[in-house]
């Protein structure tokens, strides 16, 4: 199964074992404040999908190592919210409980 590290860690970029810490410690941190901005029919909100896409560039933007260029910030940015879109389809409905 794939998770929110899997997805900022793979395929790139290389990271120290310091830096894949890192990378851990936000998508923990990450994955506690997405489960606060599930809301019900979220996926037909588009606020709701804003909200979400702003927490994941901003938990990213300030937490990812700077082996992350900004193209990779944004490929990943993108990478998790499509997850996320797919995986998570209703409130209540938790993945990774």
């Amino acid at each position: 199964m794939l998770d929110e590290s899997d997805i900022l860690t793979r395929p790139a970029p290389p990271l120290t074992p310091a830096e894949r810490a890192e990378v851990k410690k936000v998508a923990r941190g990450l994955l506690a404040r997405l489960q606060e901005l599930l809301a019900l029919n979220w996926r037909q909100k588009a606020a709701a999908r804003s909200a979400l896409r702003l927490a994941i560039e901003d938990m990213l933007d300030t937490g990812l190592p700077p082996a992350y260029t900004p193209a990779l910030y944004e490929q990943k940015c993108a990478a998790l919210f499509e997850h996320l879109f797919e995986r998570y389809p209703e409130w209540g409905t938790r993945v990774y409980a």
